[in-house]
């Protein structure tokens, strides 16, 4: 199972793709490779969006409201694209 050598030359939907600079298990620089080579073979003009977040590990942001946050965004990323 590779994520990164799965993708191909073509049409991909939206996607968002997220990431936590504190992860120990997916370093940040794997979602940024993955979003990268996804962007030089994606063939659409769909939106391809890499949220990476800065105080955030593995298990999401920590902190009363900060996994609150993080979930909104990815709720209005899903918003924006069903009518």
């Amino acid at each position: 199972y590779s994520p990164y050598d799965n993708i191909r030359v073509q049409d991909y939907p939206n996607i968002l793709v997220t990431g936590g600079i504190n992860d120990s298990q997916v370093l940040f620089h794997e979602p940024a490779k993955y979003v990268a080579k996804l962007r030089s073979l994606k063939t659409d003009d769909n939106i391809l969006l890499l949220h990476m977040n800065m105080d955030s590990g593995h298990g999401g942001a920590t902190g009363r409201y900060e996994g609150i946050k993080d979930t909104a965004f990815e709720f209005a990323f899903i918003l924006m694209f069903t009518h």
